[in-house]
C-alpha cells in the first residue's frame, strides 16, 4: 500500500523535490572546496529535514545517508568512514521526529533544534571516531587525549553549526510560505467555484 502511494498520486512531486535536492547537496560536496567553502558547512543536514517534511515517510531516514555515499564514491573517505556514515545515518533517524506535521513556531522550534542536536551529535560522534582510531598516534589514549580530539574539532563546528542555524529556518519559512500560498489558492478556487 505505501508503495503505491509512493508512485501514485500527489506525493510523486514531493519525491522528486526530494531527489532534486539529494542531487543538489551531492552536487554542493563535490564542489565546496572549490567554491572556497568552510570545512564543514554542509547541505546533508537541511536536505535531511526537508525530506522528513516534504514525504513523511520513514523512507526519508535513508537521504543522508544516500547524500554521502553517493558524494564519497567520488570524493573518497578516510578511516572515521563508520562514524561519519553512522553519525549521518543517525541524525536520519532522529529525522522521524519531523514526520508529524508542524506548523508555526514548531516548526522553526523543531527546525532550529533539530540543526543544533544534529550538529552536536555529529560533532561529538566523529571527534570520538577521530580519538578511538588516532589514540597513540595523533591523541594520547585517555580522557585527555578525548578532550585534545574535542577542541581540534571545534573549528570544523562552528560553520556546521552557523550553517544548520541559518538555512534550517530559512527551510522553515519556505514550507511555511508555500502552505500559505496553498492554503490561499484553495480558498480563492473554493470561493470563484462556490
Amino acid at each position: 500500500m505505501e508503495t503505491r502511494h509512493l508512485l501514485t498520486g500527489p506525493a510523486v512531486w514531493r519525491w522528486a523535490a526530494v531527489a532534486a535536492l539529494v542531487v543538489v547537496a551531492v552536487g554542493f560536496r563535490l564542489v565546496k572546496d572549490d567554491l572556497g567553502t568552510p570545512a564543514n558547512l554542509e547541505l546533508v543536514t537541511v536536505v535531511t529535514f526537508c525530506a522528513m517534511t516534504l514525504v513523511r515517510s520513514r523512507w526519508a531516514v535513508a537521504v543522508p545517508l544516500v547524500i554521502v555515499m553517493a558524494s564519497d564514491l567520488s570524493l573518497g573517505n578516510t578511516a572515521i568512514l563508520a562514524f561519519t556514515w553512522t553519525g549521518w545515518l543517525a541524525i536520519g533517524a532522529a529525522a522521524l521526529v519531523l514526520r508529524r506535521p508542524m506548523t508555526g513556531w514548531r516548526r522553526y522550534a523543531g527546525a532550529v533544534g533539530f540543526g543544533i542536536g544534529s550538529t552536536l551529535w555529529f560533532y561529538l560522534w566523529t571527534n570520538f571516531g577521530v580519538w578511538l582510531l588516532g589514540r597513540d598516534v595523533f591523541y594520547p589514549a585517555g580522557p585527555d587525549g578525548l578532550l585534545a580530539s574535542y577542541v581540534a574539532g571545534l573549528p570544523f563546528l562552528r560553520p556546521m553549526l552557523i550553517g544548520n542555524l541559518v538555512l534550517l529556518p530559512m527551510a522553515a519559512a519556505c514550507f511555511a510560505a508555500v502552505e500559505r500560498w496553498r492554503h490561499r489558492t484553495v480558498v480563492e478556487l473554493a470561493v470563484s467555484s462556490g
